[in-house]
């Protein structure tokens, strides 16, 4: 007898295009739950920036993967593959339908094509790039990693020294560039029956739809959540702030910019996110897309593949 058919269904696409409405409606019809796939909304406290669903918009339907990591810790692709499977498992053993809902692609990667095992950070080789980056500039480490790993040096942006750092750890303790582990890579959801839709709109429309959710989070009052939280002990350097729109109004709270310069910026900051989205969409395999505004079109094409 053949084992029970485990499915999957995706739901990605860039922010502000409608993807949590599409998924609770879809959950409703197939007896689906959804587990979170935004980097941001993983964590406690960051509500109204990170446009995490409420409560009474769930619809009753179970919302998994939210409010599971604590601000002053750097939540991973890694752990996000680890509480992900998780739900799934449980989900499935409940008979009803994983739907994984969000915008970070790296995380989705991870999960359908996997990550190799990360070997024991060594603190003292860390140390002393971080130090050379700091004494030489980037550039130099940048340059370093171009010698030892071509391929992957040119997928990483000039300034992000997190990746860039790392990169160059994981070849210094292991003789081997991070490009060739990836190559050894093995996906965590190979038995499984997945189904990758895609949501995307006309830009200018997108556009609009984004402007109008930045006007909404600042009506909304998201200066006086960043308050709260600050009063609550939440240090403007954890993670989370680093999700659009904070940290402009933490310029906001600091009488650096007016609030109007802040909508402004985190309009235009926005925009440009999601046209990052919509490049790193564009390279994944087998995603079928979709206007939000066809959902008929949705649940067919859901029903026809399931298996």
């Amino acid at each position: 007898m053949e084992p029970e058919a485990k499915n999957l269904i995706i739901i990605l696409g860039p922010t502000s295009v409608g993807k949590s409405s599409i998924a609770v409606k879809l959950a409703k019809k197939m007896g689906g739950e959804i587990i979170n796939c935004d980097s941001m909304q993983v964590y406690k406290g960051f509500e109204i920036g990170t446009d995490k669903i409420p409560a009474d918009k769930r619809e009753g339907i179970p919302h998994h993967l939210l409010d599971v990591a604590s601000p002053s810790n750097q939540f991973t692709a890694a752990e996000f593959v680890k509480f992900a499977l998780k739900a799934t498992d449980l989900i499935h053993k409940n008979k009803r339908l994983p739907l994984i809902v969000g915008g970070t692609g790296l995380y989705i990667k991870a999960l359908v094509d996997g990550l190799f095992p990360e070997k024991k950070r060594d603190p003292v080789l860390r140390q002393k790039l971080e130090k050379e980056a700091e004494d030489k500039g980037l550039e130099s480490l940048r340059e370093k990693l171009m010698e030892v790993d071509p391929i992957y040096c040119q997928k990483v942006g000039k300034n992000d020294k997190i990746r860039i750092i790392r990169a160059l750890e994981i070849f210094y303790s292991s003789n081997k560039p991070i490009s060739e582990h990836f190559l050894n890579t093995k996906t965590y959801v190979e038995d499984f029956n997945i189904i990758r839709i895609g949501l995307k709109l006309e830009r200018e429309v997108l556009y609009r739809r984004i402007e109008e959710r930045v006007d909404k989070m600042f009506q909304k009052g998201i200066i006086q959540e960043v308050q709260n939280l600050l009063k609550s002990g939440i240090d403007e350097n954890f993670p989370p702030f680093r999700a659009l729109g904070y940290r402009h109004v933490l310029k906001v709270i600091r009488n650096e910019i007016s609030t109007d310069e802040a909508i402004s910026l985190t309009k235009r900051d926005t925009r440009r996110y999601a046209k990052r989205q919509m490049t790193w969409f564009r390279k994944m395999d087998g995603i079928e897309w979709f206007s939000p505004d066809d959902f008929s079109s949705i649940e067919e094409y859901v029903r026809n593949n399931l298996k």
